[in-house]
């Protein structure tokens, strides 16, 4: 049975289904969905780049980050790492591997975890971390929070984009019904905290528009604040977004779109569980969400401010170091383009910092912030 004939079953039994359990299914059914399918989804063989993909410079930066977080935090013997969809384990390797060569006091303290939802791909985590007893690989968050100790960082790339959302126009909010097997729009009164959402982090539809409400988002930021409740430490998340001031000026408006083989397309019923579904992140919303359950916002900056800022105190070395030959540094600088060019994803993707019980200090990835 293919994944549009389970949904449609679904659909038959109970009713139509929200938008966001219409994009669950589609991208996390258990053996049918997008993120549980064995095939590539990575890099050139896949559907989409990550910045792991582009670079190892992207981990190398980003392990002087975590460095720099735990000489803030005082060195502590032990610093919990956790990754929250960390796909293939590229960017945990390229932290492992850097922190080993570059910084042997951090390598010793750092516990690194890896929370993945997809069964598939917590069984590559595993496999490629065989025999590191400094990782370990879960499903959900809770129960790899359970065994962190008093210092911890939360770190996410692209991964608040694969979170379900809501789906919201002048008409209603949407649900998906079902008309001989194929997949039809149903618009119905939306529950007040939908529209509170809009009210407090975004803006209303369009009259020919949609605007996304991302309830999920917001449950997994409550979940890693709970998890700072009685620790110090910070939390950063990398991904492309928006703020409200933003939307408020015309942009960032119905951002929903999907990713195969490296084409995009904004029709999420075509080929449910072989494409990507993606949102743009509403980073005003996360930043409300965490600032209320006791995180503090240190600072939000795109990806070329951020990657400049760490990059800055050593010329980017990280990224040049192995370069031998002139054709392999000018290689070296292309792919450290495209990580932070306006035009390529330097802009796009923007750095979310929280912290908790943090006095003091500037983190490098800050220091280009306006």
């Amino acid at each position: 049975m293919s994944l549009r004939e389970v949904i449609i079953d679904i659909i038959r039994r109970d009713g139509p289904i929200p938008f966001s359990r219409y994009m669950e299914l589609c991208l996390y059914h258990p053996e049918l969905g997008y993120y549980s399918r064995p095939r590539e989804k990575f890099g050139k063989a896949g559907d989409f780049y990550t910045s792991s993909d582009v670079h190892a410079v992207f981990g190398r930066l980003l392990c002087r980050q975590f460095e720099e977080m735990w000489r803030l935090l005082g060195s502590p013997g032990q610093m919990d790492l956790v990754e929250l969809g960390p796909g293939r384990g590229l960017f945990g390797q390229d932290v492992l591997d850097w922190a080993g060569k570059k910084f042997p006091e951090f390598a010793k303290a750092l516990r690194y975890w890896l929370v993945e939802s997809s069964p598939s791909l917590r069984a590559r985590l595993r496999e490629r971390f065989a025999g590191d007893s400094r990782v370990s690989v879960y499903e959900g968050l809770e129960a790899a929070a359970s065994n962190c100790g008093d210092s911890l960082v939360m770190f996410g790339n692209e991964f608040f984009d694969a979170i379900p959302v809501e789906l919201l126009s002048r008409a209603g909010e949407l649900y998906i019904a079902e008309d001989k097997g194929h997949f039809i729009d149903r618009w119905v009164q939306p529950p007040h905290d939908h529209v509170q959402y809009l009210r407090d982090y975004s803006v209303p539809p369009e009259s020919r528009g949609r605007v996304e409400v991302a309830m999920q988002s917001q449950e997994w930021m409550e979940k890693i604040a709970h998890a700072f409740a009685e620790r110090r430490g910070f939390a950063l998340f990398i991904d492309y977004g928006y703020t409200r001031e933003q939307q408020l000026a015309g942009r960032h408006l119905d951002t929903l779109m999907t990713f195969r083989e490296h084409q995009a397309s904004a029709n999420p019923y075509e080929a449910p569980g072989e494409q990507d579904i993606t949102t743009h992140v509403n980073f005003t919303a996360l930043q409300g969400v965490a600032e209320k359950n006791g995180m503090t916002s240190l600072g939000l900056v795109t990806q070329s401010q951020f990657l400049l800022g760490v990059g800055q105190q050593t010329e980017f070395a990280d990224a040049f170091e192995s370069c031998v030959l002139p054709q392999e540094r000018a290689k070296v600088a292309m792919q450290l383009k495209h990580l932070i060019s306006p035009e390529e994803m330097g802009e796009r993707f923007h750095a979310l910092v929280l912290a908790r019980g943090i006095q003091g200090g500037q983190l490098s990835g800050l220091s280009f912030s306006r």
